[in-house]
């Protein structure tokens, strides 16, 4: 039997896709190698000690450019030895060349619909333009910004005269279901990357979408 698929975790706050990530590690087959925050004081870090799971901070805001900030990252992700770098609420855009070193083995979750609503303040921006969906994205991390090969995808209907606050609520819960989904596919041989993402063997053209009124995949 091979060894579970290493993930490490990369943070900049609160960490409850992290948690999420933790909790399911043991049934969807990967292990949690290490977790990374940019932030010294990110929430998260508390999260992977009280799991022990190792830690460390690159704390962007120390070095002179991005480009020292990517080497000091890149060599801290290097030293846990991963098969795969899950971005949970990394609020640091990451370079062209430092995404080429990890192509294909590096995961995002983003807020919105994608390819709609790229970027920040997804909830606030669905809401005022009065869209009746919303939801997240699970894609592969590649040079353009949100611009990855999305693989799985949550929708839920907007709920008359919600807020921001309860938005984003709902939101982040289905993405506490579907980024352990994802990775376990990835831990189990079902999702690759081979110039592209790959599922059961063959090209993956369009998401998967995760249907939140009968709890499955299709």
């Amino acid at each position: 039997m091979s060894p579970p698929l290493r993930v490490v975790i990369l943070i900049s706050g609160t960490g409850t896709n992290l948690q999420a990530i933790l909790d399911a590690q043991r049934t969807e087959g990967y292990t949690v190698a290490g977790v990374i925050s940019n932030r010294p004081q990110a929430a998260g870090l508390a999260r992977a000690a009280q799991a022990g799971v190792p830690s460390c901070v690159v704390d962007h805001t120390r070095y002179p450019d991005r480009p020292a900030f990517e080497a000091a990252l890149e060599a801290e992700i290097v030293r846990f030895a991963p098969d795969l770098i899950a971005l949970a609420g990394f609020m640091r855009v990451l370079t062209a060349d430092f995404v080429a070193r990890f192509e294909g083995r590096m995961l995002n979750v983003h807020p919105s619909l994608l390819p709609a609503y790229r970027g920040l303040h997804t909830h606030a921006r669905v809401l005022a333009a009065g869209e009746h969906w919303h939801g997240s994205s699970i894609h592969f991390v590649t040079a353009e910004l949100d611009g990855g090969p999305v693989v799985l995808q949550g929708r839920l209907p907007i709920r008359p005269g919600e807020s921001e606050d309860t938005l984003r609520e709902r939101v982040q819960g289905l993405e506490h279901r579907l980024y352990p989904t994802a990775l376990g596919w990835i831990a189990g041989r079902r999702l690759r990357w081979q110039d592209g993402p790959w599922f059961d063997g063959a090209p993956l053209h369009e998401p998967i979408q995760w249907s939140e009124a009968v709890d499955c995949v299709s």
